[in-house]
């Protein structure tokens, strides 16, 4: 059998200049790879030496307010509604059909000033016919006065019976009486005419006619109303012990018309939640304790000249019901709210910002009364709230450190915008 050479035998390996072959696969590497790891591999040694920390970011900048303290009134909200203090329903006193609406609803009415006209033919014929009534009567008076007068001195001679003489007396006094009653029932025919035209009682606003021109209207019929608006009373509520508080003063200014004392300080809250610019003054207190909710009727009247206010409207009465003497402020802005409860930034001495609860009170103003967790003097941010909160979140170590250091200024109320 002939003898075939191993293919896969290695074969010896060859160099020639530059270059290094081996009896397998061919595999060359050029000079400059070498220079090319070297760098690599210096490389990585370099890059596993320490690296330096970036530079700690700048305090945030907050602006901060002082912990105010001053005596705060206090004050108490109650529901209230508007009503005129006379709402004159307008009936006629006379039936008849209406011939004229002589207003447009909605607007002003004087006194006096004439609402509604009323058929007056039918009122005036029974005017005249009382009148021809009380003509009538008076003849028969002028005839009996006439037989007395004639007949008097013939029965004081027994020229004539006294009986007849009787008869003449009772003749004038009837006709005296019938005139009597046909000048009664001439002044009620023009009581019935008047009444044709119906006049506005009261100065106020009269509300969208009830009645159109043609209907027959009467006694019974409500025409329109007409209501004082000003002044404008604001009926409320208030319970029997915080009347008690305010008895006496109150019974002293309903009894003289005025106080020597600080009057009751009464403020409208319109639906708006807006206040009423003019202060009011009460004017009412119903004469009873309501048994079912302990609470008293009362009404503050209001000056409403432009009749802002008008009957029916719903709004709510201050009324101020103590004084918090040397209570703790600081501005609203300053507040966080989170899920009902309160928290506010402190700032030390040492310039660090702490989150801190605090109980809160009424809102002054722009300011809100801090009950707890503050005291006076203490510096809280109002500007800058997110930027602590922010910087809070990236320092795990917050509490421990004593707080975020910032950058503090004072805080400028004109000063508006988010934080």
């Amino acid at each position: 059998m002939e003898h075939r050479p191993d293919l896969h035998a290695a074969e010896p390996e060859k160099c020639d200049a530059g270059y290094c072959r081996s009896a397998g696969p061919s595999f060359r590497v050029a000079p400059w790879c070498y220079v090319f790891l070297c760098l690599a591999v210096l490389v990585v040694l370099l890059g596993c030496g320490e690296k330096q920390a970036p530079p700690p970011p700048a305090p945030p900048e907050v602006q901060v307010a002082e912990v105010t303290t001053r005596d705060v009134p206090v004050y108490e909200d109650l529901v209230a509604q508007l009503n005129g203090p006379v709402n004159a329903d307008i009936t006629p006193k006379v039936q008849g059909y209406l011939l004229s609406q002589n207003y447009v609803n909605g607007s002003f009415v004087r006194k006096g000033q004439l609402l509604f006209q009323i058929d007056p033919r039918p009122f005036q014929a029974s005017l005249d016919e009382a009148t021809a009534g009380v003509e009538r009567s008076s003849a028969s008076l002028t005839k009996a006065s006439n037989d007395v007068q004639r007949d008097t001195p013939l029965a004081a001679q027994s020229a004539i019976p006294q009986k007849q003489l009787d008869d003449d007396q009772a003749n004038e006094s009837w006709a005296q009486a019938q005139l009597t009653a046909s000048k009664a029932a001439q002044q009620q025919a023009e009581l019935n005419l008047g009444w044709t035209k119906v006049y506005s009682p009261v100065d106020g606003i009269a509300g969208a006619a009830n009645s159109q021109v043609g209907d027959l209207v009467g006694t019974t019929t409500k025409m329109a109303t007409v209501s004082e608006i000003d002044p404008i009373w604001a009926y409320f509520n208030i319970s029997e012990s915080t009347y008690l508080k305010f008895a006496p003063r109150i019974s002293e200014i309903l009894r003289t018309g005025r106080s020597q004392r600080t009057p009751v300080s009464v403020e409208y809250i319109q639906a708006n939640d807006e206040p009423y610019p003019a202060k009011g003054k009460i004017i009412f207190v119903n004469r009873e304790v309501t048994a079912g909710t302990g609470t008293i009727q009362m009404a503050a009247a209001f000056p409403n000249k432009d009749a802002i206010l008008r009957p029916g409207g719903f709004g709510r009465v201050r009324v101020q019901s103590g004084m918090t003497k040397d209570a703790m402020l600081v501005p609203q802005a300053s507040i966080i709210e989170v899920q009902s409860l309160h928290q506010i930034i402190v700032v030390t001495a040492d310039s660090k910002a702490i989150i801190r609860p605090v109980e809160v009170g009424d809102r002054v103003g722009p300011d809100w009364v801090i009950t707890s967790g503050l005291k006076p003097g203490e510096k809280v941010v109002v500007e800058g709230i997110q930027r602590v909160q922010a910087a809070a979140a990236a320092q795990v170590q917050t509490q421990s450190q004593g707080g975020v250091p910032v950058i503090a200024k004072p805080y400028v109320a004109a000063t508006s915008g988010g934080n």
